[in-house]
């Protein structure tokens, strides 16, 4: 599959120019002519690169930079913005808006295919991105959460996964699997971008395992829409008669049938809201605690740490 790149400039000349070189190196490009297209494109597509003009009508280029950042949706696409000024306290304002790379107009077909090639490069290898679900993978979680414990902020990590997955993954095979995985990824980014925000995170651990990061004072609220919209949503995951039956039957090794009901939602919840966290590993140890204390309810359920130490 080609990489998506939008190119962002109000100069339909320049778009052009830049466009016809992307494709030509088999790059799938998208044209936005202004920062508010820019957004409403961005959010449509998930590019994995934006070429974002700095000097444009309505919304500049830093502004569009800083809105990608902040929206989960967006904030693991690369940017590169496209300046006309040298100025170092430009390329600098450019850089501290989230962009990962700058290049001065006028520029040939040459450098601008080699800065895209590198930034994209580079991006694969330090995301390392879920290729099931393109979330951020265990080495930006990590990341994240130890720069949120080292600045000493308030938040809450979210941990999720899914009940008697094993027994769902048996019973209807992995292409099944992998798509009530990729649910449980796009409802954890809805609820991030709907209920907590800019300041959302959501990482895919591994296999039916998430982590959502969310400031402590939401946590709650995002835990429980999390839980319902994934209810609201499994039914749709199952064959008509298993279904209205409500639950799966699947055999163990030694061919005896076992039950397993609808699939449900654990969440467990660690937040700073009432304690202060060391490491990356405490918390991560909280609220994988508080996840197997979710997994007692027969239901979807969520369960946070109120403990103080």
């Amino acid at each position: 599959m080609s990489e998506t790149v939008l190119v962002v400039d109000d100069d339909p000349d320049v778009a052009r120019f830049v466009e016809v070189n992307l494709r030509s190196a088999g790059y799938d490009v998208t044209v936005a002519s202004d920062g508010e297209e820019a957004i409403e494109r961005a959010l449509e597509i998930r590019p994995d690169l934006v070429l974002l003009d700095v000097m444009m009508p309505k919304l500049d280029g830093f502004e569009v930079a800083q809105r990608l950042r902040r929206d989960p949706r967006t904030s693991s696409s690369s940017i590169i913005m496209l300046t006309a000024k040298a100025l170092s306290a430009d390329k600098v304002l450019g850089l501290s808006s989230g962009a990962d790379d700058y290049i001065i107009k006028p520029f040939d077909p040459v450098e601008l295919l080699a800065r895209v090639k590198g930034t994209l490069r580079r991006a694969r290898e330090m995301r390392a991105l879920s290729p099931l679900t393109g979330l951020p993978g265990n080495i930006r979680i990590q990341e994240e959460i130890r720069r949120l414990v080292a600045e000493d902020q308030r938040f809450a990590i979210l941990y999720a996964d899914l009940d008697h997955f094993k027994a769902y993954n048996d019973h209807y095979g992995f292409v099944r699997g992998d798509r009530a995985i990729q649910l449980l990824a796009r409802l954890s980014t809805e609820v991030a971008a709907d209920v907590v925000g800019p300041a959302g995170f959501v990482g895919h651990v591994g296999g039916d395992d998430f982590i959502m990061i969310a400031p402590a004072d939401v946590a709650e609220e995002a835990a429980g829409e999390l839980c319902r919209r994934f209810d609201d949503c499994a039914m749709l995951l199952y064959d008509r008669l298993d279904a209205e039956r409500g639950y799966i039957e699947v055999e163990d090794r030694q061919g005896n049938a076992t039950r397993y009901t609808i699939l449900t939602l654990s969440v467990g919840v660690a937040s700073t809201a009432r304690r202060r966290f060391a490491h990356y590993g405490e918390a991560v140890s909280v609220a994988t605690e508080m996840k197997q204390v979710a997994k007692r309810e027969p239901a979807s359920s969520f369960a946070v740490d109120r403990r103080t130490t």
